[in-house]
């Protein structure tokens, strides 16, 4: 047997990987010229105006409409087409009914409203904010103001939708509002608004099952309400998040029959309200 030599060195052959493919590495960054980026990306994109200005308080109604289930309408087949659709038969239609809904009298040629015209309508994504100046409407047409808001949910569930459903595939079902009363902050010298009452409004906006509601602070309803709209809200004691713990709201009479026993419960009158507040 040959026996290895301990003085030799033994040559290992070590196996030579295959070459692998060169591979450039591409850079996938988005280039600007440092002096473009401001205009292309600045405040100004918000179109809040001069932000230099000082902010104008003002006593204001704030409405928020709420378009229920329009998250589910754009999630459906072919939404790219059926979205700009909708909302081209939607916002004309809703601006027609403001300015049904604020004729006194029409001669064809003039218009006479019974108050002044909104000072900002903001489309929200899936809804519509709009504010009124009070300063510019009567104190008892107030609550003229809030009908004709009702009326404008009504007929959005009672005969827009029903004819947009002939055109539109499963366009959203219901239109909600929230009302408020309250001091607002004109920004860039009223390009935007800011305010507690429009935070409420959106809160108003959302309260489950039912589309139309509006505080009991700020609206006379017993003197100023027309008796026929009068007759159709109940006042009720509910939490608002953000707002309070007992705020007496008004609700659809009709609506709040219709709710399940469990939803009810957010509800109290006035007695269960002043014994949740422990007076």
């Amino acid at each position: 047997m040959r026996r290895a030599n301990p003085g030799k060195k033994v040559m290992v052959r070590r196996p030579i990987p295959a070459r692998q493919p060169i591979v450039h590495r591409q850079s996938t960054g988005i280039k600007f010229r440092n002096s473009d980026v401001a205009d292309k990306f600045n405040p100004a994109m918000l179109d809040l105006g001069n932000l230099n200005t000082p902010c104008e308080e003002k006593s204001a109604i704030a409405a928020v409409f709420d378009i229920t289930d329009f998250t589910k309408f754009c999630n459906q087949v072919d939404a790219y087409m059926e979205i700009p659709r909708f909302l081209n038969y939607f916002l004309k239609w809703f601006f027609s009914c403001i300015i049904q809904g604020f004729t006194d009298d029409n001669d064809g040629e003039k218009s006479t409203f019974w108050a002044e015209l909104p000072v900002l309508v903001k489309f929200l994504g899936d809804g519509l904010l709009i504010v009124w100046d009070t300063q510019r409407i009567a104190p008892q047409l107030d609550c003229r103001l809030v009908a004709t808001l009702y009326n404008i949910c009504r007929a959005y569930n009672r005969d827009f939708y029903p004819q947009i459903s002939n055109i539109i595939n499963k366009p959203p079902s219901f239109l909600r509002c929230g009302v408020a009363r309250g001091r607002v902050f004109a920004i860039g010298n009223g390009r935007d608004y800011v305010g507690h009452c429009i935070n409420n409004a959106s809160r108003l906006s959302h309260l489950d099952g039912l589309t139309f509601a509006f505080p009991h602070r700020g609206f006379n309803v017993r003197d100023d309400m027309p008796e026929d709209y009068a007759r159709l809200f109940m006042s009720k004691y509910i939490a608002i998040k953000g707002v309070g713990e007992n705020e007496l709201v008004w609700v659809l009479k009709e609506e709040f029959s219709r709710l399940p026993e469990e939803k009810k419960k957010q509800f109290r009158d006035f007695d269960s309200a002043l014994a949740a507040s422990g007076k």
